[in-house]
């Protein structure tokens, strides 16, 4: 076991890791997570303001205090990640301790701790299948990692993926390894195929190179494999059951849309060699030299994680639509290799550390701190509306590619919100196109026609500044003033802004 302190230290930086994180990365963190579990737990307004909040339910016909995106419409997702920040909410609820702040922190800190846990796991296998000097060399390149840094305290699918892959592996039988527990880390296994079935992909070759090694191999399929399976199922079917209300397999579902029909295209395509020539070099950074390195050094026995991350990015290349979060949790891998890399490099082994943390600094704070933080921090001003004795009368209308911000569980108060929506097309028609699509091709007809009468009109607009002189026409029409501007990003691109503005529609024009 891995020393007190070391899980201590590990703790306390993932802490300062998850303070230190402030921007957005992907909807997917909250849309798929957080959205999901305030939906499940706060589905109607509770608490000493109720009654009232309730008769402005019905004015504002909204059925349910929350939103899910059409992935959970079709059960491509599963209930199971998002009962776990649920569990979080309901006992916030619980003790009356359901702030808004405290909704978006405490998740991220729970996700932080369990990244804390794995890096310690990471930590304690390399010194049992090598020695404590390796062990803390590896344990230096994933504290290190800036990719590591940017997801790990984020609550999205591949960092609960790449966590339990690190668990997992810690139980993995390895050639000459006294540590392997089959029933453990087949658990482990099923556990992250349940929550994200591509995290099946990294673990073919090495439950493949177990089944081959093993001597009885009837036993490990009937007395390992096949209870794991049914029990992991099970429990994830009784889970989706009770929360869609109907029995669905959602991780078929999933592979049959992202794999067999390859709609995932819908959110735009790469060339096949782009995690070979940018996708792992960009998440790897300064880390490659080390990973190359260890890869020729090591031992003909850690063959098969070598295996495992070529395996998996061969895969993810044959699959059209790619992103960096996909192959994240082959990262521990390459972790292990950048590790004994740094430990061979004796008189360097100073100079190459120096390097590899310097090198690592400033990307992840500035992904942290500074790169696309503007649609977390314009969150604030809509929660301040929360507070105003016209909540009722506001309406909050978010101008930006769709799922651009968080909603409730960053807001945690009903009101009145709506975002441009982007559902791909379901049913095989040649010529859809999304709500938000159809805005961007015409933003000042579009705000026109949606808003022909004054009674529609939204009393807040959130844009971002590329937007602005196109449609200045309708906001000075229409009596908005710009309240507020946030920065958001050095590097725009396309209908992503510098900035986001914040317009509010004035008093007299309300009446």
């Amino acid at each position: 076991a891995a020393p007190a302190p070391l899980l201590a230290l590990a703790v306390a930086l993932r802490a300062l890791n998850c303070v230190l994180v402030q921007t957005s990365f992907v909807p997917d963190e909250y849309w798929q997570s957080l959205e999901v579990a305030h939906r499940m737990v706060f589905k109607y307004p509770s608490g000493p303001a109720a009654p009232a909040r309730v008769k402005l339910f019905v004015i504002l016909n909204i059925h349910n205090y929350g939103y899910l995106t059409w992935e959970w419409a079709n059960s491509l997702r599963g209930y199971s990640y998002p009962l776990i920040f649920a569990s979080i909410y309901k006992a916030l609820q619980l003790l009356g301790k359901d702030d808004v702040q405290l909704l978006i922190w405490v998740p991220r800190l729970a996700q932080a701790v369990l990244a804390a846990f794995a890096d310690v796991k990471l930590y304690s296998l390399v010194q049992h299948l090598e020695n404590a000097e390796t062990a803390k060399c590896v344990f230096f390149c994933q504290l290190c990692s800036w990719f590591t840094w940017y997801s790990c305290t984020r609550t999205l699918t591949n960092t609960m993926e790449t966590i339990l892959t690190i668990f997992a592996l810690s139980y993995y039988p390895i050639k000459g390894s006294k540590m392997g527990n089959s029933c453990k880390y087949l658990a482990l296994v099923a556990l992250a195929i349940v929550i994200r079935p591509t995290a099946g992909i990294p673990w073919m070759p090495l439950v493949f190179n177990h089944f081959l090694q093993e001597q009885r191999k009837a036993d490990l399929i009937l007395q390992n494999c096949i209870p794991v399976g049914l029990v992991t199922v099970g429990t994830s079917l009784i889970i989706d059951r009770v929360f869609f209300g109907e029995w669905v397999l959602v991780q078929l579902n999933f592979l049959k849309f992202n794999v067999l029909r390859n709609l995932g295209t819908f959110y735009g395509s790469h060339p096949w060699h782009w995690y070979f020539t940018q996708g792992l070099p960009v998440i790897l950074g300064a880390h490659l030299p080390f990973f190359i390195h260890g890869c020729v050094l090591a031992p003909k026995r850690y063959r098969i994680f070598l295996v495992a991350v070529i395996w998996t990015v061969v895969v993810y290349s044959t699959l059209s639509h790619k992103e960096f979060r996909f192959i994240y949790p082959v990262l521990p891998f390459c972790m292990f290799f950048c590790g004994y890399s740094l430990k061979h490099l004796k008189a360097w082994k100073k100079s190459a550390a120096s390097f590899l943390l310097l090198s690592n600094l400033l990307p992840a704070l500035y992904t942290g701190l500074v790169h696309q933080r503007g649609t977390l921090d314009v969150m604030s001003h809509i929660q301040q509306l929360c507070h105003n004795s016209d909540q009722s009368q506001a309406f909050v209308f978010i101008m930006m590619p769709c799922h651009s911000t968080p909603f409730y569980s960053h807001v945690h108060c009903p009101l009145k919100m709506r975002f441009l929506q982007c559902p791909p097309d379901l049913t095989g028609n040649e010529n859809y196109i999304d709500e938000a699509d159809v805005f961007y091709s015409n933003p000042l007809g579009w705000l026109n026609k949606e808003f022909y009468n004054d009674t529609l009109l939204p009393s807040h607009l959130i844009l971002f500044n590329v937007l602005e002189q196109e449609i200045s026409p309708f906001l000075a029409l229409r009596g908005y003033e710009k309240t507020a501007t946030v920065f958001h990003t050095h590097v725009p691109q396309g209908r992503v802004g510098s900035h986001i503005s914040v317009y509010r529609r004035k008093a007299e024009m309300n009446h």
